[in-house]
């Protein structure tokens, strides 16, 4: 099963709400710190607790500056260097510097100079680094490579920065929303949702689509550090994409295989691992009777059972599709006879479970007993029932 993380956007993105959400997921705060320690910069404190936006609880991650000690300014190579030269966990660190190469190329085309030349000014601060470097850890530790992205609710109006006040969406996160084709959505909350490190960080992390089908795994609640009319937290769930009910299905059609042939490939194709092999009668061209093999799979084994059909057969093209199925609940229960063990096959749908003995076992039973199918079918499903 593929573990998708799935960040919400409804009040935008921030680094800092970035990271308190994937810490609410599990992410470990020991490891954490560790990694930071292994970069050049002091004078911070990690502020990490709990805190309440519009009733709903929340991690919150905050870092605490010296204000007694000047920020620095740094360029995008100073701190690519840094994080490539720290003894940092080698996927975050790559993780780490794919995030502000991005970052970096959003600030040097709005101040048209190169990357290699563009000043951080917000983003060069050590509190935004430690949130870029906290976001890349925090995602290595929770194992996380598939991201799905949600639209990014924006606000409207202006903000302050470095330069003075500028529009929202800010310069450099408009154009990393539009370089990478993040979806976002304006709203009519006066002042900024998101970020450049937030826009960054899901510019970078994003690489796939929501799946069709899934389940919530896990449910993490990070807060901003601004107070809107609306929650101001980023959710961020842990989703499991359900492959139970999906399938592959493959089909061909023969006309000059033997039943013989037949029979033996089907056998073939269910001991490698068909979840079902079956063969119809049909008509084909100049209405040649013939047969067309139908096969039902999972999708990591079609590629197996196709060149098994290839080989075992006289076709030269086969038709694959996915399709859903619906599957019930179901488990195995032991019937316990004089004759031996019947394996009874249980479903469950809603409050009404059906009993299907199984087939090998049930015409053993019949033998031992020496009494008819049908007969014996009826008192091992009682008896199955009878013992639930």
């Amino acid at each position: 099963m593929n573990k998708i993380l799935y960040l919400e956007g409804s009040s935008g993105i921030s680094g800092d709400m970035t990271v308190s959400a994937l810490l609410d997921l599990g992410a470990s705060r020991q490891y954490l710190e560790e990694q930071l320690g292994k970069l050049p910069i002091h004078d911070y404190r990690l502020v990490i607790g709990r805190t309440e936006k519009c009733g709903i609880d929340a991690c919150a991650f905050y870092v605490e500056l010296d204000e007694s000690k000047p920020q620095p300014l740094r360029d995008y190579r100073q701190i690519r260097d840094m994080i490539a030269q720290s003894g940092m966990d080698e996927k975050a660190k790559v993780l780490s510097l794919q995030i502000f190469q991005a970052l970096a190329k959003a600030e040097a085309k709005v101040h048209g100079t190169t990357m290699e030349n563009v000043h951080f000014h917000e983003v060069g601060a050590v509190d935004s680094i430690v949130d870029i470097v906290s976001a890349a850890v925090c995602l290595v530790d929770l194992g996380i490579e598939q991201t799905v992205v949600g639209t990014l609710m924006e606000g409207t109006g202006t903000t302050w920065c470095q330069h003075g006040r500028i529009p929202v969406p800010v310069p450099a996160t408009a154009e990393l929303i539009a370089e990478y084709g993040l979806d976002m959505k304006i709203t009519d909350v006066a002042g900024e949702m998101i970020t450049p490190t937030g826009a960054a960080i899901a510019a970078v992390i994003r690489n796939r689509q929501m799946p069709e089908r899934f389940r919530i795994e896990k449910i993490g609640i990070g807060s901003g550090e601004k107070d809107f009319k609306h929650a101001n937290i980023l959710r961020a769930m842990i989703l499991v994409e359900d492959h139970e009910n999906l399938v592959q299905v493959l089909e061909t059609n023969v006309d000059d295989c033997t039943g013989e042939q037949l029979g033996y490939i089907q056998e073939v194709l269910l001991e490698a691992g068909a979840l079902d092999a079956v063969y119809r009668p049909i008509y084909m061209k100049k209405s040649r009777p013939a047969y067309q093999l139908q096969v039902i799979c999972k999708e990591e084994d079609a590629d197996q059972l196709e060149n098994i059909i290839f080989k075992e057969t006289t076709t030269i093209g086969i038709r694959g599709y996915q399709a859903k199925r619906a599957v019930l609940e179901r488990r195995i229960q032991e019937v316990h006879t004089d004759e031996g063990i019947v394996r009874v096959k249980v479903c469950r749908m809603g409050e009404r479970e059906y009993c299907y003995p199984e087939y090998e076992d049930l015409k053993r039973y019949c033998k031992a007993a020496g009494t008819p199918f049908r007969e014996s079918y009826e008192k091992i499903q009682k008896m199955a029932g009878d013992e639930k």
